[in-house]
């Protein structure tokens, strides 16, 4: 597959992961789910790594390999099913998250020294303004879901994710991208065992949607669409990776109006647009300072 559709590809696959956790989570705890679904796949990348006989990082390589998955992966994903757990509208995080590429610029700037030009900046707040509109809909500010707990708890979750980037670029980029993965998994699963084990009563109901999301989020999302976004880290600045997350919403909402007959709307619609937008600005470099062909 051309490497120019990874960025497509990545924001299909990313989008296809709340899917399948609205389809978990009604048979199992967050804690508890997402503990399975690193261990299974850190487990099968770490099969990958001996069959083909990649080499494993050393001990500093694999520690930092496991702090960017316990914030990429475990403090992410924990404190927005927890958020969302406690009753926070769905809306409400995922327009908190959808801060994530600015605070990952902001970031990326100060550890990385990126350079964001005025024209990428506007489009990271273009971009925001399109996610805005795309989850208008399902916003709400009379949810007793919404308390300092839940909303400290999305707070965390973004600048985890953001910091996360960073740190993957910074530290992780010449590991062996599966045993790097691998590692970042069973770092997220301990934490997020942990966190089940004090926090959670561990009651499952087992059927039929938690097994297909559990296989689903394992081999499509934990697998290939974050073996993607390594790739794409590794390959490009960060700040520019990341507002690729605005395109996430629009994809969701389609794919929930397909799937669950939700509704979408025309001011939706043009936010989709507007954020595709805010994307292309933000990616996007001048012609005169494009790489030459190779």
């Amino acid at each position: 597959m051309p490497v120019r559709l990874f960025p497509a590809l990545f924001v299909l696959l990313w989008a296809t992961g709340f899917i399948g956790a609205r389809y978990a989570m009604p048979y199992m705890e967050p804690f508890l789910f997402l503990t399975l679904r690193f261990l299974i796949a850190g487990t099968i990348l770490g099969v990958w790594v001996a069959v083909t006989g990649n080499a494993w990082p050393g001990r500093r390589g694999a520690m930092h390999a496991i702090i960017a998955g316990c914030l990429i992966h475990g403090v992410y994903l924990g404190a927005v099913f927890w958020a969302i757990h406690q009753g926070l509208p769905a809306g409400m995080s995922a327009l908190v998250v959808g801060l994530q590429p600015l605070i990952t610029a902001l970031i990326a700037g100060v550890a990385l020294g990126e350079t964001i030009q005025p024209r990428h900046w506007a489009g990271l707040a273009v971009g925001f303004a399109g996610v805005a509109m795309v989850l208008s809909p399902k916003l709400s500010v009379s949810s007793d879901g919404i308390t300092p707990a839940t909303v400290t708890a999305s707070i965390v979750s973004v600048i985890a994710i953001s910091a996360g980037t960073v740190w993957q670029k910074r530290f992780v980029g010449a590991i062996d991208l599966k045993a790097g993965t691998a590692l970042q998994y069973f770092g997220a699963a301990v934490l997020m065992g942990l966190l089940s084990l004090v926090l959670e009563t561990h009651q499952v109901t087992w059927a039929a949607p938690l097994a297909f999301a559990m296989f689903w989020l394992v081999f499509v999302l934990s697998i290939g669409a974050v073996l993607l976004l390594m790739i794409l880290i590794k390959q490009g600045a960060v700040s520019k990776v990341a507002s690729l997350f605005y395109l996430v919403p629009g994809v969701t909402a389609l794919m929930a109006y397909v799937l669950f007959g939700e509704t979408l709307t025309h001011f939706q619609l043009i936010g989709m647009a507007i954020a595709t937008l805010g994307v292309a600005l933000s990616t996007g470099q001048r012609r005169s300072a494009a790489l030459p062909s190779r």
